[in-house]
């Protein structure tokens, strides 16, 4: 059954790493329309590229009911931490804003998010795949049409520049 037509939208806390659980959990509630965008996007890690997905909002997600009829349901909901509130107030959101955010989420399914490269002109970074494996060098500069970086070593007594896949580097931490 949808909410009706005079039921607000309220942001919900939900618990870390728990919206998409939290979201499925309400969306059961009779009455009650759950919007919680996720990202999905592709990052350098020592395993290599992997992708992860996240709530657009970490820690939130948004909730469309009457709150006299269900605050305590969706309160008492798992993977709910409550309901935004300050003191007895608990304050609505923009539908206009909500339905606009809505129309960028298609179907609930996660959105592609493109990062740009993590690595730039400049950074000290570790190759971690290939031959080179563990060698730290430094990054002099970023070939993105290729997918390639340029990078500067300490090689065979002397500084030598090559190209690798960027990929196959990432960016040390300070």
């Amino acid at each position: 059954m949808n909410p009706p037509d005079a039921a607000d939208w309220y942001a919900l806390r939900a618990k870390p790493k728990a919206e998409h659980l939290a979201a499925a959990h309400v969306s059961r509630l009779d009455g009650v329309d759950v919007f919680c965008p996720r990202i999905r996007f592709e990052k350098t890690t020592r395993r290599g590229r992997v992708w992860f997905v996240e709530a657009l909002f970490p820690g939130y997600l948004f909730a469309r009911f009457d709150l006299a009829e269900s605050l305590r349901a969706v309160q008492s909901s798992q993977q709910v931490s409550g309901l935004v509130h300050f003191g007895t107030d608990f304050p609505t959101l923009n539908r206009a804003a909500i339905e606009e955010l809505r129309a960028e989420f298609p179907e609930g399914e996660p959105r592609v998010i493109v990062e740009p490269d993590e690595v730039a002109a400049g950074d000290e970074a570790e190759i971690i795949h290939g031959a080179l494996e563990g060698l730290t060098v430094l990054i002099t500069r970023v070939l993105p049409g290729q997918e390639r970086v340029r990078i500067l070593m300490d090689w065979l007594g002397g500084t030598r520049e090559a190209d690798v896949p960027i990929h196959a580097v990432i960016r040390k931490r300070s």
